[in-house]
């Protein structure tokens, strides 16, 4: 009983989340007209995303950060914010589509928005097994799949640069560099991680 109350729980601080990134998203529309919709929600879905693993990334290169507790909370609603990406992703792809006309059945399409389509691919996957019974289900498939979380840090400043090119708003410096800076500490923390790897070997 006290687990389904927790789950309850957790469920409704999801909705909330991702009323208040619509809410959001709409609010900076009226007041920023110079920043498309979808735009504003690709960039919330963009911090959904990076919410779901700097707190992790940090907690091996700045060993200081696993005491945080704000940290510790992001970690625990971590698949909340990593299904909400997934839908702001997905309302940001759909309004992209209608806007510019994009013909679904051309495979050029794909090629020319080959990371978009990527990005939300990985999203799809991670979102439809994050939860309890796909990690019983694949068990340790289940953490294999989830680490091509890791592949849309490389993709995000590609698929934002190349889009973004010649018409940059408000918006994209901010999401460029927090996706440039994410890249390096994730890169850091693997460099950390191999260290220590071969320490233990050697002892």
């Amino acid at each position: 009983m006290c687990k389904q109350v927790v789950i309850r729980k957790q469920v409704f601080v999801f909705l909330i989340l991702v009323l208040a990134s619509y809410a959001c998203s709409l609010l900076l529309a009226v007041f920023f007209n110079s920043a498309p919709l979808a735009n504003i929600l690709g960039c919330l879905g963009l911090l959904s995303y990076l919410i779901t693993i700097v707190p992790s990334i940090l907690k091996v290169v700045l060993p200081i950060a696993k005491k945080n507790q704000f940290l510790i909370w992001l970690l625990k609603y971590r698949r909340h914010f990593g299904v909400a990406a997934f839908s702001l992703g997905l309302n940001h792809g759909i309004l992209i589509i209608i806007k510019k006309s994009l013909n679904l059945l051309d495979l050029q399409t794909y090629i020319e928005y080959f990371q978009g389509f990527s990005i939300l691919l990985i999203f799809t996957l991670l979102a439809a097994t994050s939860n309890d019974k796909a990690v019983k289900k694949l068990k340790n498939n289940w953490r294999k799949l989830h680490q091509l979380t890791y592949l849309v840090i490389f993709l995000l400043p590609w698929h934002i640069l190349s889009k973004m090119s010649g018409h940059w708003t408000y918006l994209t410096p901010i999401v460029v560099l927090s996706t440039t800076i994410t890249a390096i500490l994730f890169t850091l923390r693997k460099y950390i991680e191999i260290i220590r790897y071969f320490s233990l070997q050697v002892k």
